[in-house]
């Protein structure tokens, strides 16, 4: 079944279109709402052999999924166009052409007419909608839509005319017409138009008005600081007003050795050996690596290979409590911030074993030591996965701590501006977090609209700073450090009480959890001993993450320990939803946030085809699950897309 919704123009009306045109440039839409293939469209072969007939010149093609998404499109058609072209020639929608028409100055030649169908015309969240009059207009009038863009939908006639370029009857809206007029004559084509006969036409279109209004309002949130993303249910109010509590303390830790991104930790104790509260136990092998502490006093029992549902099997010290904490002799407060220089800095940050908080866990010494110029310090405290509110507490709760961080890694890189990125659902924090920012001049709260990704480091740079972090780069290539809200608490511990990351906030949280809570948790605490505090899951059909709904890791064991970088633990219901094939209607790439395809990840993973996986840039796919969130089709795409990383991996 094919969903596409236009077709070429009769031969003869091409003809008479191209009669006194030549050096084409000619894009193709490779269409949406269809059976999903990657293959060569018949219309753009059609068209460009009816042009050569005529002895028309083909500057050059270009075949576009979604031709209606601006963003993406004015991307791929960048210094695509070859000079010497004089007129480009559009096989898409009408949207399409609007499209295309908004981003180049050329002529735009419509080669399509819409046709007459119910729903909505095109996926793409563009300044225009088409009203699938099922005669295109758009040849004559420069790419814009004189019944779209008209208040009264005029293709003929009279209107009362324009006051100050404003509609009649919308002031709030430009004269179609004098868009019109001043696109043609920028184009030198007024006088060709004015010669155009006169041509009524029957069309049928759907309530512009309506569509006009959902568009308005979605892109609103859509394009607001960031490309994409999406706007989950939150979720946030099992947990959100619980106030921090320690955990119990546990009858043992089990502590794995690859809690961070680099090579896992090396341990340095032994079966038998009593150690300390914050005594190293285990050394960093390598630069992008982290040392790992005891989070209790007690006995060494076991140190030996065990199931991590994230790491596989990894190497794990396993310590019997003696429930005393005694401090080891190592854990002393480093001294005034002041009078610590940058280098003093990394290295308590590194040997004390800080790593991010926020799930990625990437050791933050080598953060710190970004070997460029960095003007900009950002904390996360979006929290904008849903349920999670372990970040929300620690700002409410241990806002100093917060500062007091954020100051430190400013030190470290040299940067004389910090930024505490809080999104609006979280109020209480915003406020909380502006009245200490206050005393200092160089540290601003940003209070932003609720939107996932955000906490995503690249999504933020663009939130906050308005800076695009290109394929491949990091962000310090734009001068930006990021760092989570517990990160910054962490170092804060580290620097003040001399504390390594032994501890971090966990929230234990969703519809199936007897009584959600936020807890301070000893690294390597038992998941499952969480859970019984907790009161157990009810009911029967339910899945447990470690993380957000979004980015967590479903797991069927809970027999695991907490790690650094686990902020959560949510337990929520199962959803049995069944795939279905792809109909390529464009919604993954409307939300996708690094501005990717994800439905050609699947299908080139499904196919083994690594040459296409990275035409399409995949390795840039943080595999944040929004293309999976919104897929209409239910297909599982971030497992497709870990499994296409992967034989990208294996093909280097």
């Amino acid at each position: 079944m094919n969903y596409t919704k236009y077709e070429m123009k009769a031969n003869d009306e091409l003809e008479a279109l191209l009669q006194d045109k030549d050096s084409l440039f000619v894009i193709a839409c490779n269409k949406c709402f269809k059976e999903f293939e990657i293959m060569e469209e018949p219309e753009a072969e059609e068209f460009s052999r009816l042009a050569a007939a005529m002895g028309k010149t083909i500057t050059g093609t270009a075949k576009i999924d979604f031709l209606c998404n601006k963003v993406q499109t004015a991307r791929k058609l960048m210094d695509a166009i070859p000079e010497g072209t004089e007129h480009i020639a559009v096989i898409s929608c009408g949207l399409g052409i609007q499209t295309v028409a908004d981003i180049e100055e050329l002529p735009v030649l419509a080669a399509t007419n819409s046709l007459n169908y119910i729903g909505h015309h095109g996926m793409a969240l563009t300044q225009k909608t088409c009203g699938a009059c099922a005669q295109c207009y758009l040849n004559m009038t420069g790419g814009i839509c004189p019944i779209v863009d008209c208040s009264k939908s005029l293709i003929n006639g009279q209107c009362g005319g324009a006051k100050n370029g404003k509609c009649e009857i919308d002031p709030k809206k430009d004269c179609a017409w004098e868009k019109i007029y001043q696109r043609l004559e920028k184009q030198g084509r007024q006088a060709d138009f004015s010669k155009q006969p006169v041509q009524i036409r029957d069309y049928s279109k759907v309530n512009v008005e309506v569509i006009t209004a959902f568009v308005k309002e979605a892109r609103a949130k859509r394009f607001e600081g960031f490309y994409g993303g999406v706007h989950p249910e939150e979720n946030k109010e099992y947990s959100e007003h619980k106030a921090l509590e320690k955990f119990p303390e546990s009858d043992y830790v089990e502590i794995p050795m690859s809690m961070h991104i680099g090579a896992p930790a090396v341990p340095c104790v032994e079966v038998g050996e009593y150690v300390k509260l914050g005594q190293k136990i285990a050394d960093a092998p390598s630069f992008v690596s982290a040392p790992i502490h005891a989070s209790v006093s007690g006995t060494v029992t076991a140190v030996e290979v065990r199931h991590n549902p994230t790491k596989g099997e990894v190497l794990t010290v396993e310590i019997r409590s003696d429930k005393q904490n005694v401090l080891h002799e190592s854990v002393q407060p480093a001294g005034d911030l002041d009078s610590l220089t940058p280098d003093e800095i990394i290295e308590i940050v590194k040997e004390k074993g800080i790593t991010g908080m926020g799930g990625a866990s990437f050791p933050t010494h080598v953060k710190l030591k970004p070997g460029k110029p960095i003007d900009a310090v950002l904390i996360n405290g979006s929290e904008c996965e849903p349920y999670l509110t372990a970040d929300h507490r620690v700002l409410l709760e241990y806002p100093d701590d917060v500062i007091y961080g954020l100051r430190a890694i400013m030190k470290a890189v040299d940067a004389p501006k910090g930024v505490i990125l809080i999104e609006d659902n979280k109020p209480d924090a915003i406020a909380v977090m502006e009245e200490k920012a206050a005393a200092f001049d160089n540290i601003e709260i940003c209070a932003a609209k609720t939107q996932y990704p955000e906490g995503a480091e690249k999504m933020l740079i663009k939130r906050v700073l308005g800076r695009k972090v290109p394929s491949g780069k990091l962000p310090a290539d734009v001068g930006a450090v990021v760092s989570n809200v517990s990160t910054a608490k962490a170092i804060s511990d580290a620097i003040q009480k001399g504390m390594p990351l032994v501890e971090r906030v966990v929230s234990v949280t969703g519809e199936r959890i007897k009584n959600p809570a936020n807890y301070i948790v000893k690294i390597g605490t038992n998941v499952e001993d969480i859970i019984a505090h907790c009161g157990g899951i009810e009911g029967e059909d339910y899945v447990v993450k470690l993380g957000g709904p979004m980015m967590g890791a479903a797991i069927k064991e809970l027999h695991v320990p907490t790690i650094k970088g686990q902020n959560g633990i949510i337990a929520i219901d199962a959803d049995h939803t069944q795939e279905e094939p792809c109909i390529k209607c464009g919604r993954c790439a409307d939300v996708c946030p690094m501005e990717l395809a994800p439905l050609n990840f699947a299908k080139y993973a499904d196919e083994g085809n690594v040459q296409g996986l990275l035409d399409n840039s995949i390795m840039d796919c943080f595999e944040c699950r929004c293309c999976e969130y919104i897929c209409s089709s239910k297909i599982p795409l971030v497992s497709k897309i870990k499994k296409g990383k992967q034989a990208v991996r294996e093909n280097k």
